[in-house]
C-alpha cells in the first residue's frame, strides 16, 4: 500500500462522500479519483450511491466518483491495519 492509499484509508473508516475527501486531503480531484479507483480494484474500498446504499455493479470511479461515498471494507482495514 503506497503512502497515498494509506493516507486515504485513514479516512474511510466511516463512510465519506467525495466532497469530504477532497476537502480533508487537499488533493487535486483526478489525484483523488485515481487512488481511489486503484483501491476500488484491488477490493479494498465499496463505493455508495448513498451512505446506506452500496453499489454493486462495476464502478468506474475515474470517470463517476465525484457523485458517490467511499468506505473500507474488511479486507481494506485489515491491510492498512498490517501497515
Amino acid at each position: 500500500m503506497s503512502e497515498e492509499e494509506y493516507e486515504l484509508m485513514d479516512e474511510l473508516y466511516f463512510v465519506q462522500p467525495f466532497s469530504y475527501l477532497k476537502e480533508t486531503l487537499g488533493w487535486e480531484e483526478e489525484r483523488l479519483l485515481l487512488v481511489l479507483q486503484g483501491l476500488y480494484e484491488r477490493e479494498l474500498i465499496k463505493c455508495l450511491k448513498e451512505p446506506d446504499r452500496e453499489i454493486f455493479d462495476e464502478v468506474e470511479v475515474v470517470k463517476e466518483g465525484r457523485a458517490y461515498y467511499y468506505l473500507a471494507t474488511k479486507k481494506g482495514l485489515m491491510e492498512h491495519n498490517t501497515m
